[in-house]
């Protein structure tokens, strides 16, 4: 992977920025919880879009079991896509 992509500098800019914008604010409460699920939903989304929508082939990649990829779709209203 290359250092132009490194998904923890990524992260860590986002955060920076995020907390910056709430210095004199302290942020509303579940901060981990909505970045766990958003992330979560753009990994499934991006690794389904590279399967073409393939469950099978995605579950795999992401090492998940199918029927649990299948709650995931489910639960972030993917799987009418």
């Amino acid at each position: 992977m290359s250092k132009d992509c490194n998904i923890i500098n990524l992260v860590d800019q986002c955060l920076d920025n995020f907390f910056e914008k709430h210095q004199n604010i302290e942020p509303e409460s579940g901060l981990y919880d909505r970045i766990i699920c958003e992330v979560e939903k753009r990994v499934i989304v991006k690794t389904m879009e590279y399967t073409n929508n393939n469950q099978s082939r995605t579950a795999k990649i992401l090492g998940i079991n199918r029927n649990t990829l299948r709650k995931k779709l489910n639960i972030y209203n993917l799987d009418d896509k």
